[in-house]
């Protein structure tokens, strides 16, 4: 197995969204705001070659929406998914799963690209999974999440016929065991990858960065932010207890970290990049 970090754009968002009901002159430390409250963060994703497959896991938020769209998040591209694939020696067709946490657009919009006036799957060969509970919910969305999920990002793919189903306790892959977790999205799905030295745990929006380990740091976005709580602090009890890594899909800077026990709870123990450690 041979994992690869595929960075994608930094973009911004409000920081007060980003850490909820913690103050600005606590978390202005862990991430420094702009002149107009706005934090920079990453769009990491992972890919992961195993025998014959070639796993991706999430998307970025892709290049086919509008100017005024992307106006809102400050893109800084230096990093693209179609860069950085091709930076590692892949191609879109050479992907064969891509695995989609959930369907915010930050984590779905790579997954679709358009042609002309037609909106394709971006992996042609590639099976898109994710799971029935959360399809549903993003297909029908409530008011909070409504501006999260794109339709252009989800019924071209259901168009396609590319989706396929996880369901918990049944992986379709050897190495990958998922985490369900409810707080955030209904059904955001966590991978969790046995590399055959320890396991990594692909954060997505549980712990968007190493900022978020303490409980109480909890995305004003999540519709159930006493179920996150709830599932931070089992998956960080579950975390230190077997010693995995944590891949930050969002943290600006850091992209791994191992934890340990403190007076203050659980937290960072070493962080650090990928290549490092695998």
């Amino acid at each position: 197995m041979k994992l690869h970090v595929i960075d994608t754009e930094l973009f911004k968002l409000d920081g007060g969204a980003m850490f909820g009901v913690v103050p600005k002159v606590i978390w202005n430390k862990l991430n420094p705001a702009d002149e107009h409250n706005l934090c920079t963060w990453a769009m990491r994703l992972l890919l992961i070659e195993d025998g014959d497959r070639k796993i991706l896991i999430d998307t970025g938020i892709g290049d086919k929406q509008s100017e005024k769209f992307f106006s809102y998040y400050y893109l800084d591209k230096t990093n693209t998914l179609e860069k950085s694939l091709t930076a590692k020696g892949f191609s879109f067709a050479d992907i064969t799963d891509v695995v989609l946490t959930h369907f915010h657009f930050d984590h779905v919009g790579g997954a679709v690209k358009k042609e002309g006036e037609q909106l394709l799957p971006a992996f042609p060969n590639a099976t898109y999974w994710t799971s029935r509970a959360h399809l549903d919910w993003a297909l029908n969305p409530n008011a909070r999440e409504k501006a999260s999920f794109l339709k252009e990002n989800i019924v071209p793919l259901q168009e396609a016929g590319v989706f396929k189903f996880v369901e918990e306790g049944n992986s379709p892959f050897e190495h990958i065991d998922f985490i369900f977790v409810d707080g955030h999205t209904e059904s955001q799905m966590l991978p969790l990858i046995n590399t055959g030295e320890r396991r990594l745990l692909y954060c997505a929006d549980l712990f968007p960065s190493v900022g978020h380990l303490p409980l109480p740091y909890v995305m004003a976005y999540d519709v159930r932010p006493l179920e996150t709580l709830k599932e931070k602090e089992e998956v960080l009890g579950r975390a230190i207890q077997e010693n995995w890594v944590l891949f930050f899909e969002h943290d600006p800077k850091i992209e791994c970290c191992t934890l340990e026990q403190t007076d203050r709870g659980i937290r960072a123990k070493e962080t650090f990049a990928l290549s490092e450690l695998f």
